[in-house]
């Protein structure tokens, strides 16, 4: 969701910050938490089922195949909202391990009461800064794919220094993918997607998956589930674009 929040100060920011900016920047995120009611189910899922599914910095830095006590592909997915996307996964690909990263309450309470009511096993979650649990609990070559789907568009150029995708932040997911792991992203914001493209075939290490018709985008890979926000969008009209980097170093 946009957030049009005109508090933040000015800033000279006309472009991706450069790949040795601090990832952690005081006063700048680039998220906005936002105030929401908890129905039952979501209070459930965060009183009931998160002693079992949920993960928090101070557990520390994991050792994924304990964590999830086998050996699998592991893909992480940052902001997943109210998590109906990631369910759809996780139940589709049992074969898989997922772990979604949500600061938003009433998505996590959401994404564990369904997690609880499917009986899914291969999927966690942590309700911290995604940049936080990146540096600090998952490990170096540890990821198959890391999923960044419809991330805040912050569309004012005032506020572009809070989109995530920022050479720094890239680079970071660099090191924790395996080589041949994959940055997926996706937007509905045609300019973000432009810059997105911008900071990925400027970031060393990663080579575009497009082919050259259709570079630098791909076309909507089936395995990302269609959200009744991007299906209503598409029935106006409205574009998405889709972006695969793969680690080649």
């Amino acid at each position: 969701m946009t957030d049009t929040n005109d508090t933040a100060p000015e800033s000279n920011t006309t472009g991706p910050e450069s790949a040795d900016a601090p990832l952690h920047r005081r006063g700048i995120k680039s998220y906005v938490i936002r105030a929401g009611r908890m129905t039952q189910a979501q209070s459930r899922g965060l009183e009931e089922v998160w002693p079992r599914l949920g993960l928090t910095i101070t557990d520390g830095r994991q050792e994924l195949d304990a964590l999830f006590g086998r050996q699998a592909p592991r893909v992480v997915e940052i902001g997943f909202g109210m998590g109906n996307s990631l369910i759809e996964q996780a139940e589709t690909h049992p074969d898989t391990d997922f772990i979604g990263i949500e600061v938003h309450a009433p998505g996590v309470g959401k994404l564990l009461d369904e997690a609880d009511k499917r009986g899914l096993t291969n999927l966690r979650v942590y309700r911290e800064d995604a940049l936080a649990v990146l540096e600090q609990c998952l490990p170096e070559g540890s990821l198959t794919t890391l999923q960044l789907f419809f991330p805040d568009p912050w569309p004012k150029k005032k506020h572009h220094k809070r989109r995530i995708v920022q050479p720094a932040f890239v680079e970071l997911i660099r090191t924790r993918l395996k080589p041949g792991g994959t940055f997926h992203m996706a937007t509905d914001w045609e300019a973000y997607a432009e810059w997105m493209a911008e900071v990925m075939d400027a970031a060393p290490g990663y080579v575009n998956t497009a082919t050259p018709e259709t570079a630098p985008y791909v076309p909507r890979p089936a395995f990302r589930p269609l959200t009744k926000f991007e299906a209503r969008g598409e029935k106006l009209g409205h574009g998405v674009w889709d972006l695969i980097y793969r680690r080649e170093a």
